[in-house]
């Protein structure tokens, strides 16, 4: 068998790509493991953002989850479960820390900012324009 012309450049093309969405995929699965790592403390980051879920499930109404789900609705559908659950932690942690007796508007919004990465603010800036949010009181927590 001859590997030349079409078919050698069909071989490469194909060992290209599978190498490149394995390496993709294992880009991933290696953060997902360190997020899973325990920390000095013997709770990951997973751990601890399930405790604040936990904690605070009862601090939820329909109003405010519903405002959550607005929010994270820009989040592509294959990550936006990951992301809202990640976002509610931050502001259940928030909550906790404030002894907050419900989760509000202004907890949601300081907890997106905070959990979410900062190439990320401006597609918030935009969300809560279209709410008719004003988000100056957020600008040195959009800023930081």
């Amino acid at each position: 068998m001859d590997l030349s012309g079409w078919f050698l450049w069909f071989i490469l093309f194909w060992v290209v790509v599978l190498i490149t969405l394995m390496a993709i995929g294992g880009f991933f699965m290696f953060r997902k493991f360190l997020k899973a790592l325990p920390k000095a403390d013997g709770k990951s980051d997973l751990d601890w953002q399930n405790i604040y879920l936990d904690k605070t499930i009862h601090l939820w109404e329909d109003e405010e989850k519903a405002l959550l789900l607005e929010l994270v609705s820009p989040v592509p559908e294959l990550f936006r479960q990951v992301a809202k659950e990640k976002i509610a932690g931050k502001i259940g942690e928030l909550a906790l820390e404030e002894h907050a007796t419900k989760i509000n508007q202004d907890l949601i919004i300081r907890g997106y900012i905070i959990a979410s990465p900062k190439r990320d603010h401006k597609f918030l800036r935009k969300k809560l324009k279209q709410m008719q949010i004003d988000t100056s009181p957020y600008d040195h927590l959009l800023h930081a």
